[in-house]
């Protein structure tokens, strides 16, 4: 079987199935978490969690078409996925969310988050599976990888997360936490274009590995 070695751009480079390469027969989902009246976790600058996701999501996103993988986005802009009339919005989000992800006919779905705790100096990135999902534990696994491969202070485990979209999706699924915005020097990373491509690159190359295992 022929390998190429693909070299993305910020000295991050991968090894393909040359057979596969350049257009992957792929679909997948990507999450944007938050949005709407639910902007999620706020920056000392003022960021919001919401915004971050979204433009992480637009970013992988047009990295994953570049290779020829399609993509299923859950919310394209900074509203909400709840229905305005909806007495619960978070559980009319949750489920929009649900359906959009478990309709998609997908191949995998990537949720993008970003972390805050109260101890500033908290930092990295973190993968989160579903408990009892070994596709999504696989997943997971390949995409912390290519995140340490890159970054110094990304946690080299993966965790099990009790959250609704790995809980409740039938496709192997994955949601990281890109980074803290309660940690100053890691907000400023994480709303650097910069940093954004690089780590979706990385992301990319976590799922591009993944499919390579199947």
């Amino acid at each position: 079987m022929a390998f190429i070695l693909i070299c993305l751009c910020l000295g991050i480079c991968i090894t393909v199935n040359a057979t596969a390469s350049p257009k992957l027969e792929y679909t997948i989902v990507i999450d944007a978490g938050h949005g709407g009246r639910d902007g999620g976790a706020i920056g000392s600058s003022g960021v919001t969690e919401s915004e971050l996701n979204l433009k992480y999501a637009k970013e992988l996103k047009s990295l994953c078409e570049d290779f020829g993988i399609g993509v299923v986005m859950t919310r394209s802009d900074m509203n909400g996925l709840y229905d305005e009339s909806a007495p619960n919005k978070k559980k009319s989000e949750m489920e929009r969310r649900k359906n959009i992800i478990n309709t998609s006919n997908a191949d995998l779905m990537i949720s993008i988050h970003m972390n805050s705790f109260p101890l500033p100096s908290s930092s990295g990135a973190y993968v989160f599976y579903a408990n009892g999902s070994d596709e999504g534990y696989s997943l997971a696994k390949s995409v912390q990888t290519s995140l340490c491969q890159s970054f110094d202070n990304a946690r080299e485990y993966v965790s099990v997360g009790d959250y609704f979209v790995l809980n409740y999706s039938s496709i192997p699924s994955v949601l990281v936490e890109c980074g803290f915005l309660s940690n100053p020097q890691e907000e400023a990373n994480l709303k650097s274009d910069e940093y954004c491509q690089k780590f979706c690159y990385s992301l990319l190359v976590g799922i591009l590995s993944y499919f390579e295992m199947k």
